[in-house]
């Protein structure tokens, strides 16, 4: 077992295990209990009452927090022709508009955040699953990052501005971060309650019962504090 460090003992004193915090106590005790010398991510954490294994009970989707994630997000856009003319006019980073640049991602090159492609390119883009698929970065329709090319601006501008995918992982949960301590309180909580109110939207027909069992928001290397839901 890990040793716990004094900070964290002294952050960790300050939460009340058995309290389920709204969210502006929440946000208050998060950035209260940050420990990190570094502007720490504030993530959140949601155990839901669903069962992943059933093709019917699966929660995704896409949600873009209004005052962004507090980072540099790099993009790369798969794409030909104009395509790649207009990922280039909206700033992408990094165009990969040849085979080349398949290769190279192939090989392990993953130096980006987001993967954006239009349809035409996932004839190649499909092979790439290995690498991207593991990393969260294999683009996707239902994610809503393959696009046809009039669409590349306004997925570069969301994902610039603080869009989130979110996906149920095997164990029923989900996790996103919402920004970072060095946030306002209240930029923070508009994130939270915008990832929130997402995920209850996102609430499957054949789910039963209380739908979010745990949610949880901590930031890096801090305790977590419970969060008060009501779905």
């Amino acid at each position: 077992m890990a040793k716990v460090g004094k900070k964290y003992k002294a952050a960790a004193a300050k939460v009340d295990r058995n309290k389920l915090y709204n969210v502006p106590e929440a946000v208050a005790l998060v950035k209260d209990t940050s420990i990190t010398k570094f502007d720490g991510t504030v993530e959140c954490h949601i155990r839901l009452n669903v069962d992943p294994r059933q093709a019917d009970q699966q929660v995704r989707g896409v949600v873009v927090l209004p005052n962004g994630l507090g980072k540099t997000v790099r993009i790369l856009v798969f794409s030909q022709g104009d395509g790649a003319v207009a990922a280039r006019e909206a700033g992408a980073d990094i165009v990969a508009d040849t085979d080349d640049w398949v290769k190279k991602v192939q090989d392990g090159f993953t130096d980006f955040d987001v993967a954006i492609a239009t349809p035409d390119m996932m004839g190649k883009v499909g092979r790439l699953g290995k690498v991207l698929g593991p990393r969260g970065l294999m683009p996707s329709p239902k994610a809503g990052t393959v696009v046809p090319v009039a669409d590349i601006p306004r997925v570069i501008k969301e994902s610039r501005a603080g869009r989130v995918e979110f996906r149920l992982d095997k164990t029923a949960n989900i996790h996103v971060p919402v920004g970072k301590v060095s946030f306002e309180q209240k930029l923070l909580e508009e994130n939270l309650n915008t990832f929130l109110d997402a995920v209850k939207k996102a609430k499957p027909a054949s789910a039963k019962g209380q739908y979010m069992k745990r949610a949880v928001v901590t930031s890096t290397m801090g305790p977590g504090v419970r969060l008060a839901t009501e779905a």
